[in-house]
């Protein structure tokens, strides 16, 4: 019991990480690498205007969130790996589907290009299994 116990506290701080690190990228793409696109769309809720105001979104605006998403599954898979119970990377990989399952989710709220769904996606699962290894390795698991 008690390992479940840990197993699941380790998946939910591993998502609360690699949200805050995936929420500070993006706050910094917004508001200093691109502030002008960040200002025009503060406040829109029209998936719509959205969609319109992403087609016209420079590349570099997508990088960084893909930049951002697998620094956050990196730190995410870390922390999941440090909290679960020695020697198993099962709580890693659950982290890793929930955060994929996110960033769909974030897709469907958030319709960016085509190419995006496929690149930002890709990688979700290895940036957290990577971050899970580098924990495993640090710890001489």
């Amino acid at each position: 019991m008690r390992s479940a116990f840990r197993s699941i506290a380790a998946v939910v701080a591993g998502f609360i990480a690699a949200s805050i690190v995936m929420m500070i990228i993006e706050s910094i793409n917004g508001r200093l690498i691109y502030p002008e696109l960040g200002k025009v769309a503060e406040g829109v809720q029209d998936r719509e205007t959205l969609r319109a105001l992403l087609a016209n979104a420079p590349v570099g605006t997508f990088l960084v969130v893909i930049a951002g998403w697998a620094l956050g599954g990196l730190a995410g898979g870390w922390l999941a790996a440090k909290l679960s119970p020695p020697s198993t990377m099962r709580p890693t990989f659950v982290l890793g589907v929930l955060l994929t399952l996110a960033g769909i989710a974030n897709n469907f709220m958030i319709p960016p290009p085509l190419w995006f769904w496929f690149a930002g996606l890709a990688v979700l699962m290895p940036a957290v299994v990577a971050g899970g290894r580098l924990a495993f390795r640090s710890s001489g698991a």
